[in-house]
């Protein structure tokens, strides 16, 4: 059984999860969308979209921070976090803070691309040189 939370948990028939599906994402829906998800996932999901609703309200930059640094303390939390915190303490001043996270995420990512890693170091001399 499917319910649409946003539908006031209306009960979805194939028909109507397909519709849904197609309008939300363009694609069709797969037997893969419709398996159980654990816990962990679903909070990541629900972390997730806090963070994008935030991204575009840039006046709440500190709920964008609390919900990576909650993202952040999940088992095995995706590098790319590192680089979101580190952006959200620049935005909000804490520039030598998010200097260093930048640097930390340039040192991961450059076992795998060193011209990102460069871009990423470029941007923590930046977040520095707006200390002065």
């Amino acid at each position: 059984m499917l319910a649409d939370p946003f539908g006031g948990g209306r009960v979805l028939s194939r028909t109507d999860t397909q519709l849904l599906v197609a309008g939300a994402t363009g694609a069709p829906l797969d037997a893969a969308m419709l398996r159980p998800v654990g816990v962990l996932d679903i909070v990541r999901r629900v972390l997730n979209n806090i963070r994008v609703w935030a991204a575009t309200r840039p006046e709440r930059s500190d709920v964008a921070l609390w919900a990576v640094e909650l993202s952040l303390l999940l088992p095995a939390p995706e590098d790319r976090l590192r680089y979101d915190r580190a952006q959200l303490l620049v935005q909000r001043g804490d520039f030598r803070t998010g200097a260093a996270e930048l640097d930390t995420y340039a040192d991961a990512l450059a076992a795998t691309d060193e011209t990102a890693a460069d871009r990423v170091r470029r941007q923590a001399r930046a977040a520095r040189a707006r200390l002065n």
